[in-house]
């Protein structure tokens, strides 16, 4: 065993934080691990008998009766969803510190966990969207500021043919695209620490050549060094979270099909737009799990549950079908 169980809450979320960022997850998801913990940690501290402030909780309070008390009160107000993402950041607390012997076990099964539904694929709505969207996007227009069409198809082409997330794509360097003419292929540092090799199709090769063709022209060709970060901004910055979300958003606006993008999805519409043709063309819940990084067939499986349901859809609003119906004999 440890040989401070009386040590704090607040230094072993630190230490927990450090071994997790081993696993290269991106600074959203650090954020969101330590806001989870943290917060939790607070509610806890405030019900323990007396109140503590938090930097002073020990760890050998977090009873599994505290947790349960920290957790109904971090849960009021607050979608499943995220009581789900807390519990599992606790949960993997919990393992870390059974692991370095610092507490004797994990109390986490003992608070009830939510069940939340998976979420539902928001792609891009209309059936030639996404390839109007990438025709603006190779289009520089008078009215922007600095265009740099190259770049804005390379990012869109990106999350539309390999399905990459926003942290996937912030991740990329220039020597992660490798392989030989006809043979390319991807290295992607996936979700949660799961690589992944996608591969790159003639075309999507070409798209990107002429990205970094463009890219040595405005900088120099010194810059586009096989560590460089693959996308960076007008500037020759690397790339960021804001910045790229901004690009995509400005993508749609010039496009007009801003009222194709689901509320909430942004950049994450070209990747489900990605699994949901992967799944329409004929594409098993494996194959999908494979080329998304997902950590489940599970997740993979809404796509072709969401396929199918549009294609019976498709099926019942044909008129033939419907002329059916004035077959058949009216009931008794």
């Amino acid at each position: 065993m440890h040989d401070k169980q009386d040590e704090s809450v607040t230094t072993l979320i630190e230490e927990f934080l450090t071994a997790r960022a081993t696993r290269k997850p991106s600074p959203h998801t650090q954020a969101a691990y330590r806001r989870d913990l943290t917060t939790v940690a607070a509610l806890a501290a405030e019900l323990s008998t007396p109140p503590l402030p938090l930097a002073e909780l020990p760890v050998d309070s977090l009873s599994p009766r505290l947790i349960r008390a920290a957790f109904a009160r971090f849960a009021a107000g607050r979608a499943a969803s995220s009581v789900g993402r807390a519990w599992s950041t606790w949960n993997g607390f919990f393992s870390f510190l059974v692991a370095e012997q610092v507490v004797p076990g994990n109390p986490m099964p003992a608070v009830g966990r939510p069940r939340t539904p998976l979420p539902t694929p928001k792609p891009l709505r209309g059936e030639d969207t996404p390839e109007h969207l990438l025709t603006s996007a190779a289009r520089a227009e008078g009215r922007q500021r600095d265009p740099w069409p190259e770049r804005d198809v390379a990012v869109l082409a990106l999350a539309l043919c390999a399905g990459l997330r926003l942290s996937e794509l912030l991740a990329l360097r220039v020597d992660s695209l490798g392989g030989r003419p006809g043979e390319r292929r991807l290295e992607v540092a996936g979700k949660g620490g799961r690589p992944r090799v996608l591969p790159i199709e003639p075309d999507l090769d070409a798209v990107l050549a002429s990205y970094l063709d463009s890219r040595a022209r405005r900088f120099g060709a010194r810059t586009v060094r096989q560590v460089s970060p693959l996308l960076v901004d007008r500037q020759g910055e690397p790339l960021r979270r804001g910045g790229l979300q901004y690009l995509v958003e400005s993508c749609y606006r010039r496009a007009g099909i801003v009222d194709r993008v689901p509320r909430g999805a942004r950049l994450h519409a070209l990747r489900h737009t990605f699994a949901t043709r992967l799944a329409e063309d004929g594409a098993g819940a494996a194959e999908i799990m494979r080329l998304l990084g997902h950590a489940s067939l599970a997740s993979s499986q809404t796509y072709i549950e969401v396929t199918s349901g549009q294609q019976r859809e498709a099926v019942r609003a044909n008129r033939t079908n419907r002329a059916l119906a004035g077959l058949l004999p009216a009931p008794d």
